[in-house]
């Protein structure tokens, strides 16, 4: 469990940041925990420089319902990155294993059968007061985190298609 406050937000000063264009796809579910990741996610975009004109939030019912949702983000080729926003609490059924792999599984995929980098900020808690803490107490948000993510993978992809040809095997 997480003693420290991952998500202390530092500026990335990433250039041209005013031109990215980033699908957040939220979770109605639990969403006294997904909107506050959601709202991080969008202050640290912003923050970032990235237009408001240019980030689009779409809602699902629930976390199971992310990786369609984002997948079709990516297909769309329209959004530079995607953040699945979502929340899974622990219940007393292997209901919560079977959504979180899933979902865990179907982000992943959208990473490897797309070009978009799809972030996946989905907590998966055994108590509703761990994801309170995880999305605006004492242990940080991680949807700042999604947000600071999106934005360093858009730099690298910008980056890597700037420079092809250029890099080599075994060099950051």
């Amino acid at each position: 469990m997480a003693t420290v406050n991952l998500s202390d937000y530092k500026p990335l000063q990433i250039q041209h940041a005013d031109s990215f264009r980033v699908g957040i796809v939220v979770s109605e579910w639990n969403d006294f925990v997904t909107h506050n990741l959601r709202d991080a996610a969008l202050d640290i975009l912003t923050a970032e420089g990235v237009k408001e004109e240019n980030i689009r939030v779409f809602k699902v019912p629930g976390a199971f319902e992310l990786s369609y949702a984002s997948m079709q983000l990516c297909k769309e080729r329209k959004y530079d990155a995607v953040i699945a926003i979502g929340c899974v609490i622990r219940g007393e059924t292997p209901h919560f294993e079977f959504v979180c792999s899933a979902v865990a599984q179907g982000i992943k995929d959208c990473n490897i059968l797309s070009d978009t980098p799809t972030v996946f900020c989905v907590l998966t808690d055994n108590t509703k007061e761990h994801s309170i803490a995880r999305s605006g107490g004492n242990w940080g948000n991680k949807g700042v985190e999604a947000a600071v993510t999106a934005l360093q993978m858009i730099d690298f992809k910008k980056n890597l298609s700037e420079k092809k040809g250029n890099i080599g095997f075994g060099t950051l």
